[in-house]
């Protein structure tokens, strides 16, 4: 069951759903404007967002901000028409790849085959629309290159590119006055490679880039808003492992071997599959 929660005055938030990898999706609340973060992975989905959002007395939005290209963000656009819809330039430039495609059975099946579509993707994609898949791919109105600052009214939100491994056209929203931001899915590993990866380079370029802002909390759109201490914990975790996989020259023994040495205790499940990312990062870079 989705759950609209808030923080602070101004922002709000739709909980995400693992099955059909629904994402959480914002709402940043103005005195003259309300800007909605991100689409969500179909029509029903934005729908009951509005809904949700209706209960609350909240108005509809009048800026939609798209985080980077990948379905579950974008293909509930489309439900969105009295929105005014922005991304980067980037985003666009992928968005406009996918309204191409065809998304029945066959064209995704075919499309996993090729190694253009991932089975995870697919698999929720069929699962999230059943047989009714009217796909529509709406194209955002505005775009933005590098950062774009909205004022909504007491309430303002930066928007700026910052890439990642996840998704190179990636973008995150500061809501200033609250000390949000919103990273949506930037720190996440690539996951459309043939096997799942993050690059030290890459991350670390991401790291410093998320750092530079003043914020006390930060939404992942997969799993939770988290304090500034579980991210700084996350981004450690990311840092020392990106350290010992180039010291260890992408040897995943070795790499177990002197973190948990480093940390005079077992390795957990997470730090393990960071672990496996880097070193397929590792490796593919080189």
């Amino acid at each position: 069951m989705q759950q609209l929660n808030r923080i602070g005055e101004s922002f709000w938030y739709l909980t995400p759903v693992s099955e059909t990898d629904r994402p959480i999706l914002g709402m940043v609340v103005g005195n003259d404007l309300t800007l909605m973060i991100d689409a969500g992975n179909s029509e029903a989905h934005a729908q009951l967002f509005l809904e949700k959002i209706a209960e609350q007395n909240i108005s509809k939005p009048d800026l939609v901000v798209l985080t980077h290209w990948h379905w579950d963000h974008i293909f509930g656009l489309s439900a969105l028409k009295n929105a005014l819809s922005i991304s980067s330039v980037d985003t666009k430039e992928e968005m406009l790849k996918l309204s191409t495609y065809e998304w029945t059975d066959e064209a995704l099946d075919q499309r996993v085959q090729e190694g253009t579509e991932i089975e995870f993707c697919a698999s929720c994609i069929k699962k999230e629309y059943g047989d009714q898949r009217n796909i529509h791919i709406a194209l955002p109105k505005i775009t933005f290159k590098q950062r774009m600052e909205i004022n909504l009214g007491g309430v303002t939100c930066i928007l700026k590119h910052v890439g990642g491994d996840h998704a190179p056209d990636s973008i995150v929203i500061y809501i200033k006055e609250e000390k949000i931001l919103f990273l949506a899915d930037c720190i996440y590993a690539d996951i459309f490679s043939p096997k799942r990866n993050y690059t030290k380079k890459r991350t670390l370029e991401l790291i410093k880039q998320l750092e530079e802002f003043d914020a006390e909390t930060y939404i992942l759109s997969h799993w939770k808003a988290i304090t500034k201490e579980e991210f700084l914990q996350e981004t450690q975790l990311l840092k020392s492992i990106a350290h010992y996989t180039e010291t260890c020259r992408g040897n995943e023994e070795k790499i177990k071997e002197e973190y948990g040495q480093s940390l005079n205790r077992e390795l957990t499940e997470d730090e393990l599959e960071t672990i496996e990312y880097f070193v397929n990062g590792y490796h593919i870079r080189t």
